[in-house]
């Protein structure tokens, strides 16, 4: 009895306190874990609950980007003198040790584009980009002209200083394009030159007891509207074309076409002069690969052509052929040679290229080009 007694004491004390336990607000605990978890992880990564927002979101601190921060080598940097003037913008002072004294100074906002920049120069170096003891200099977007908080605009700048001495422009300039943000608002090299340099008046920087001159060019690339591709075809279809002229000997007019015939995508004509032409006429036979009259060609565009013309020995000796490089702007255009083989060869039979007045003459095409235009 005793033991039943205890038993069911034991029972009624677990039951209580399971109930005491599901009593609590589930959400209550979730939300205890969640926040207790996220604010190590936000301790750990050096970022700020946003006490807008109760849900233990949070927001990083932006931090303002001069030079480039993602590239690691220096080597993309291009430097260099021009007799050109800055296109953009122009910035000359004339008491520049005075200028010594602060830590930057920036121009007045200038437009380029649909943005306002500004040209900012550091006389003793921007210690927060590692440049103590260098010049400095920048561009920074307002971020008042930029239109949403995601918007990135693309930029190539080139930055200037006058030499004198030289009477040319020191330009610095990056080989990719600057990246600017609401959080990347300021872009530019933080060691364009020692200071040391800088005011050494036998240098050129500084000339006329204490003026400088510095410029900048902001460019705003735009993408390309129109575009071509051009390629090659060199495994072509059927790319062999022979023609067998009959009763030579009875050939009177000063040239002749072939049929049509048509290989890589164009129309095409074999070209003989009988009795030759230009340098040719009387003693050679002249022949051409001609492209067809009938071809419809785009303004400008051409078509590079590698080609073989033959005149076939019919008596297994060797061939006489020439080979045709040649670009092709027109229709009716044609290539090949005034002189491709003497008349007094090509009439002697035991030569073999002129059989019972039979004369085969062949093309052979190896590489024909195509373009294609955007908008075509």
């Amino acid at each position: 009895m005793t033991n039943h007694y205890r038993n069911t004491i034991s029972i009624v004390y677990h039951l209580l306190f399971c109930i005491s336990i599901t009593s609590s607000s589930p959400p209550s605990l979730i939300r205890q874990f969640s926040d207790d978890f996220n604010t190590n992880l936000q301790q750990e990564e050096g970022a700020e609950p946003n006490t807008i927002i109760e849900e233990a979101h949070y927001l990083h601190r932006p931090q303002e980007i001069s030079s480039r921060d993602y590239k690691v080598s220096a080597s993309s940097a291009v430097t260099g003198l021009r007799h050109s003037r800055p296109s953009t913008y122009s910035l000359k002072i004339e008491s520049f040790n005075t200028l010594l004294n602060a830590e930057r100074y920036e121009s007045r906002p200038f437009p380029v584009g649909e943005y306002n920049w500004t040209l900012v120069v550091y006389p003793n170096g921007n210690k927060k980009d590692k440049g103590s003891g260098y010049l400095s200099l920048y561009v920074t977007i307002d971020k008042s002209t930029l239109v949403d908080a995601h918007q990135e605009v693309y930029t190539d700048l080139r930055f200037y200083i006058f030499n004198k001495n030289e009477r040319q422009y020191l330009t610095i300039q990056d080989t990719d394009v600057w990246r600017f943000d609401v959080f990347k608002t300021m872009w530019g090299f933080s060691k364009v030159l020692p200071v040391d340099t800088f005011k050494d008046t036998k240098n050129g920087y500084l000339y006329d007891g204490d003026h400088c001159e510095f410029g900048v060019d902001v460019t705003i690339p735009s993408p390309f509207k129109m575009s071509e591709l051009f390629s090659i075809t060199e495994k072509l279809d059927n790319p062999r074309f022979t023609w067998t002229i009959r009763g030579f000997s009875m050939l009177f007019k000063e040239y002749y076409y072939s049929d049509v015939f048509s290989i890589g995508g164009r129309s095409w004509n074999i070209k003989v002069y009988p009795s030759g032409y230009h340098t040719g006429e009387g003693k050679d036979l002249s022949m051409y690969l001609s492209l067809n009259m009938n071809e419809k060609l785009r303004p400008n565009e051409k078509i590079y052509v590698r080609a073989k013309l033959r005149v076939l020995n019919q008596r297994q000796f060797d061939n006489k052929e020439t080979q045709v490089n040649y670009w092709y702007f027109t229709p009716g255009a044609a290539c090949g040679l005034h002189e491709f083989i003497s008349l007094s060869d090509l009439k002697d039979s035991s030569k073999g290229f002129l059989v019972n007045d039979v004369l085969m003459v062949q093309a052979v095409m190896e590489v024909i080009s195509s373009t294609k235009y955007s908008p075509s």
